[in-house]
């Protein structure tokens, strides 16, 4: 598995191919190659910021001689009118960074933002809070990282890293108990077995979970469960499991569930619902035209 940095590196290059293509016309038609210049990235709303460290990856992964100036950290809070940055670089890699830039900064402070929110809701409580895969294709590294920021905490990163048993892999295996045992024989054949987490839908499903997956499973998601069926659910389970409550939990509803006891509530909204932030990079001292 490459690092979190190796992960960023790829991902940037990527994104500038999509945007650069065979050039940044703009830019070269109308700025002298080797022209410096210095811009800062003013935040135009509150919340809470995040991407500091994949704007200075971005600018120094194009020109490592650039001097990118921190006036913020990720995570602390931004109210409209301050500066995050300033970054003192040639004027082609100010511009042709500039959407990029904004573009994860702007998206990662929202999220960021949102989950800050829900973590707020919850923080007197046992009660962790998980984000899902309901991701943007290709950008889910940063927008966990946002989470990670925002005072979430990380879910699997992909279907490499945790078996999870859902609803359609129950169904098509047969039910619980042939897809838990057939999992386990699966994940005991590995170098480095994976932790079994398996959905459930009912009492009932709870009730076999514990009979049948007992030094197998790790993790029991109560799917669409009430606050009340998540009551019932743990005295069941007895604590023998990690337990996760799931299924259309939002600001308004966390708190109930937060006060059941459950280990974890996951929320794909941190991430699908959250609306980017307003900032942007501008010149600093610019020559008159």
């Amino acid at each position: 598995m490459k690092s979190f940095d190796e992960q960023l590196v790829h991902l940037i290059r990527e994104a500038l191919q999509e945007d650069v293509g065979d050039g940044d016309h703009s830019t070269l038609s109308s700025i002298p190659k080797g022209k410096m210049g210095k811009a800062v990235l003013k935040i135009k709303q509150d919340g809470i910021l995040a991407g500091m460290q994949v704007a200075e990856k971005i600018f120094h992964l194009i020109e490592p001689n650039s001097v990118f100036t921190a006036f913020k950290k990720d995570g602390e809070k931004m109210s409209m009118g301050e500066k995050a940055f300033e970054v003192a670089a040639s004027v082609h890699t100010i511009l042709t960074c500039e959407r990029l830039v904004l573009n994860c900064m702007q998206r990662m402070s929202g999220i960021a933002t949102l989950t800050h929110q829900y973590a707020a809701i919850i923080k007197n409580y046992r009660t962790r809070l998980l984000d899902t895969r309901k991701t943007t294709p290709n950008f889910r590294l940063l927008e966990k990282e946002a989470v990670r920021i925002g005072g979430g905490v990380n879910h699997r990163f992909g279907l490499y890293d945790m078996i999870m048993l859902k609803d359609n892999h129950i169904d098509y295996c047969g039910g619980l108990e042939p897809a838990i045992n057939a999992a386990y024989a699966y994940s005991q054949k590995m170098e480095r077995p994976l932790k079994i987490e398996v959905e459930t839908r009912s009492l009932e499903d709870v009730e076999k979970v514990c009979k049948v997956g007992k030094g197998k499973v790790f993790r029991i998601m109560l799917d669409n469960f009430s606050p009340n069926l998540i009551t019932d659910a743990l005295k069941i389970i007895n604590g023998e499991f990690e337990t996760e409550a799931s299924g259309g939990i939002n600001l308004a509803t966390i708190e109930s569930f937060a006060a059941t006891g459950v280990d974890y509530v996951s929320v794909g909204g941190l991430i699908h619902q959250a609306q980017s932030l307003d900032l942007s990079l501008k010149a600093a001292n610019p020559l008159a035209p």
